[in-house]
């Protein structure tokens, strides 16, 4: 099951985490450390990247990864972040569904450490 993060404490929190930057998107990641076993993920795109068009159609980019991604290879009992980057529109989505699932790679090992 994955569950969307809404409120900004849990963004904070997660900055302080692992993190795993790709061309198109940051990866932070965060255990939680409750009994929970849910999955969450948020999605977050600065002013910096584009108007608001471009931060929604990259913020839709990510949604769709996510959902693509996550439920199998997603850490369990942990908040996942995904950070737009201004070249995240420009690349092809198989590029950025490469990086995402090297990037869960990355910070699933480094989870397990």
């Amino acid at each position: 099951m994955v569950a969307t993060l809404t409120r900004r404490a849990d963004f904070v929190a997660a900055n302080g985490g692992i993190r795993a930057p790709m061309p198109g998107f940051i990866l932070q990641l965060r255990q939680r450390g409750d009994a929970d076993p849910a999955i969450r993920v948020g999605y977050t795109v600065t002013k910096k990247v584009g108007n608001a068009v471009v931060r929604n159609r990259m913020k839709r980019r990510l949604r769709a990864l996510a959902r693509a991604a996550l439920p199998e290879s997603g850490v369990a009992g942990a908040d996942h972040v995904l950070i737009g980057r201004g070249g995240g529109i420009e690349r092809s989505f198989a590029d950025m569904t490469r990086d995402l699932e090297k990037a869960l790679t990355k910070v699933t090992r480094a989870a397990q450490k």
